[in-house]
C-alpha cells in the first residue's frame, strides 16, 4: 500500500493513527536535534518530524540525504504539532516518522515549486509539469475542472444531449485561418482541423437532436495575444425551434448557476443592449460595466467655432471622469501621449476641467467661452469637480480610440473591481462588414447567421445594412460566448453566400451537405459557444487563459516542452505526397 491517505486530509482526530503517506518534498528544515520535512501532493502538505533522541539514527541520516522533489513514502504516528499553522487545513499534526522509503530521487529542479516561484514563463513553460506541481497552478486547473462538470450537470439536467463531431473536417474558405492535415490515403488532398463544429451542430439539428452541446477542441491557425491559443476548448450548443430570447434565457441560466457553484456569486439579470447602442455609448460591443463613464457625443454642440479640429471632425467624443478636475498639467500630458499611441489612434486630446468653484478650465479656452463649456458637461451629466477629455476625427477610429481611454481611466482609478460580474447582452449586431482591402462583404459572425426577419428583403439588394439575429455574452469587458439564430431554409442561405462574393459552384463546392440537408426537413434552431478558457480564466480572476489549460502555446504557438512544431522527415513528407520549397538567400 503505497499510501493510507493523502497530504490533504489529516487532521487533530486522526491523533495516535498509523498512517502511510506518500508525495513530494516541499521543503526540509534542519534545525540540528529536529528535522522537519514539509511533504506535498495534490491535496495539500503534511509536515514530518524527526526527533534525535526519538527517531532511529539511520532514519535521521537517511533524512540528511534527501533533496527537495524527492518521492518519498513515509510511515508514522499521526501527533499534535507543538506549534500549529493555522494557514495550512493540515496544521494542527504532524507525523512522527517511523519509516522513509524514497520512491525516486530528483534532480535540483530549474525553479522553485511554491505559490511565489522564481521561474520566469518561458522556464515555467519548458518544464511545465513541474510548474503543474504549484499549488496556485493546480487550484486553477481544479477550478477549470469544476466549470466543466457543472456544465455537464446543468445542461444534461434540461435536456441536453452530448454528442461528439469530428475533429478531420473539410477546409472552408471564412473566418480564421485552418490547420491543414494531409491525408497520406488520398495524396494531394487534406482535412482541415475544425475552428468550431458548426456545420456539425446544425446537421445534428436537422437530424432531429434537438437540444445538443459539446465540450470540444476546436482549431485556429491565427495571430495569438493572452486570451487567445492555437488550440482552445469551447462550450458548444445548439437548439431547435427556438428564437433569440429562448437561446438567452437558457444560457443565462447556465451562466447564472456556473458562478453561483463555482464562485458563491449570485448574478443579477442580465440586460441587453443593441449592438448600435453599446458602440456609440462605450466605443466597443463588449464593454465593461463595472464603471460608468459613457461616451458622450457633443458634435452638435461643438462645432461652428473657430477651431477647425473639430469642425473637420466626423464625430466629438467625451468621456467625463468623475472627481477628476485637479489633475496636473503633466497628467493631461500624459494622457495624451497615451492616446496617440498607435495601438489607441488618436491625433490629440482636448480638456476641460470643472472647477469646485464653479469655473472652467480648459485647452481651448481661445476658442469657446463659459457657457460653451458648461453645455458641454450639461450633455455629459457632469458637475463640479469632473474633468471631460474629448476626441476629435473620423467616426470609427475615434469611437474606438474613446472606448480605450474609457477604459484606461476605469484601470487607472481602479474602478474595476475584480470581485464583481457585470454580464451584458449585445445582440442585433451588422450580418455583413465591408473590407476596403478585398472590396467584399465578410460575415461578421459566421456565414450561417440568419438576418432579422425585417431586413431579409435587402439581403440581396442592400446587404451592409442588414442587422442579424445574433447576440454575444460579455462579462467585465470580455467576450464570453456569441452566438446567433442560423439560416435554415436554402434559399436564404443562398443568398447568403451570394452577399459574401461565393459563386453558385463555390457555394456548393463548400457547403452542399448543408444545402442538401436544408432540403429535408430543416428546424429553425440557434445556438451559442462559450470559450471555456476565457470563461475559467474570468472565474479565477485572470487575463491570460493560458493559466487555466494544462499544457499551453507560447505567444508564438510552440509548445515549449515537447518543442513543437518541428520538421518531420523526409520519409514522412514523401509518404505524405509533400515535397517542400527550399529557402534560399534570393528567395
Amino acid at each position: 500500500m503505497w499510501r493510507t491517505h493523502n497530504c490533504g486530509e489529516l487532521r487533530l482526530d486522526d491523533k495516535g493513527k498509523s498512517v502511510t503517506i506518500s508525495g513530494w518534498i516541499q521543503k526540509i528544515r534542519d534545525k540540528g536535534g529536529l528535522i522537519w520535512i514539509d511533504l506535498r501532493d495534490r491535496y495539500g502538505i503534511t509536515q514530518i518530524i524527526l526527533e534525535e533522541g526519538e527517531t532511529d539514527p539511520g532514519l535521521i541520516d537517511l533524512a540528511r540525504s534527501l533533496g527537495r522533489e524527492f518521492v518519498i513514502q513515509v510511515q508514522g504516528e499521526v501527533v499534535e504539532r507543538v506549534s500549529k499553522n493555522p494557514k495550512n487545513p493540515t496544521g494542527d499534526i504532524e507525523i512522527k516518522a517511523e519509516s522513509i522509503n524514497i520512491l525516486n530521487r530528483s534532480k535540483v529542479p530549474p525553479f522553485t515549486i511554491e505559490d511565489e516561484t522564481d521561474g520566469g514563463e518561458e522556464l515555467r513553460m519548458k518544464y511545465r509539469y513541474l510548474d503543474l506541481r504549484r499549488g496556485t497552478v493546480r487550484k486553477k486547473l481544479e477550478l477549470r475542472h469544476k466549470v466543466m462538470q457543472k456544465t455537464r450537470e446543468y445542461l444534461s439536467s434540461i435536456e441536453f444531449m452530448e454528442v461528439e463531431t469530428p475533429v478531420l473536417i473539410k477546409s472552408t474558405p471564412e473566418g480564421a485561418r485552418d490547420f491543414i492535415v494531409p491525408s497520406r490515403m488520398n495524396p494531394g488532398e487534406f482535412y482541415a482541423l475544425p475552428q468550431s463544429p458548426q456545420t456539425f451542430k446544425q446537421l445534428l439539428m436537422v437530424s432531429g437532436f434537438d437540444r445538443y452541446f459539446q465540450i470540444v477542441k476546436c482549431f485556429r491557425d491565427e495571430d495569438l495575444r493572452a486570451d487567445r491559443q492555437p488550440e482552445f476548448t469551447q462550450i458548444d450548443c445548439e437548439m431547435s425551434f427556438v428564437s433569440r430570447d429562448d437561446v438567452l434565457s437558457t444560457f443565462e441560466g447556465l451562466t447564472k448557476f456556473l458562478f453561483r457553484e463555482v464562485n458563491k456569486v449570485d448574478l443579477e439579470d442580465f440586460p441587453v443592449m443593441s449592438y448600435q447602442d453599446v458602440m456609440a455609448k462605450y466605443g466597443t460591443d463588449k464593454p465593461d460595466l463595472r464603471f460608468g463613464m459613457p461616451i458622450t457625443d457633443l458634435s452638435g454642440i461643438a462645432k461652428n467655432h473657430d477651431f477647425n479640429v473639430f469642425n473637420s471632425a466626423e464625430s466629438i467624443l467625451a468621456i467625463c471622469v468623475e472627481r477628476a478636475a485637479d489633475y496636473t498639467r503633466k497628467q493631461i500630458d500624459q494622457l495624451t501621449d497615451w492616446v496617440k499611441r498607435p495601438q489607441v489612434g488618436a491625433r490629440g486630446l482636448v480638456y476641460v476641467k470643472y472647477n469646485e468653484d464653479g469655473s472652467l478650465k480648459s485647452s481651448v479656452d481661445k476658442f469657446y467661452d463659459q457657457e460653451d463649456l458648461k453645455k458641454w458637461f450639461a450633455q455629459a451629466e457632469g458637475k463640479p469637480g469632473d474633468l471631460l477629455l474629448i476626441l476629435a476625427g473620423d467616426d470609427k477610429s475615434t469611437r474606438f480610440a474613446a472606448g480605450e481611454l474609457r477604459l484606461h481611466m476605469g484601470n487607472t482609478l481602479k474602478l474595476m473591481n475584480p470581485d464583481e460580474f457585470k454580464p451584458l447582452w449585445v445582440v442585433d449586431f451588422p450580418l455583413l462588414e465591408w473590407d476596403e482591402e478585398t472590396q467584399r462583404y465578410y460575415a461578421m459572425h459566421h456565414p450561417f447567421t440568419s438576418p432579422k426577419e425585417e431586413d431579409l428583403e435587402q439581403i440581396e439588394k442592400n446587404p451592409g445594412n442588414v442587422s442579424a439575429n445574433a447576440y454575444d455574452l460579455v462579462i467585465n469587458g470580455v467576450e464570453i460566448g456569441g452566438g446567433s439564430i442560423r439560416i435554415h431554409d436554402r434559399s436564404i442561405q443562398e443568398k447568403m453566400f451570394k452577399a459574401l462574393g461565393f459563386t453558385e459552384e463555390e457555394a456548393k463546392e463548400q457547403f452542399g451537405f448543408l444545402l442538401n440537408a436544408f432540403e429535408y426537413g430543416a428546424p429553425p434552431h440557434g445556438g451559442i459557444a462559450f470559450g471555456f478558457d476565457r470563461l475559467c480564466s474570468l472565474m479565477g480572476g485572470s487575463t491570460s487563459i493560458r493559466d487555466y489549460i494544462a499544457f499551453p502555446k507560447n505567444n508564438s504557438g510552440r509548445d515549449l516542452m515537447i518543442d513543437t512544431p518541428s520538421e518531420i522527415s523526409p520519409e514522412q513528407l514523401e509518404e505524405l505526397s509533400i515535397k517542400l520549397i527550399s529557402k534560399t538567400k534570393e528567395s
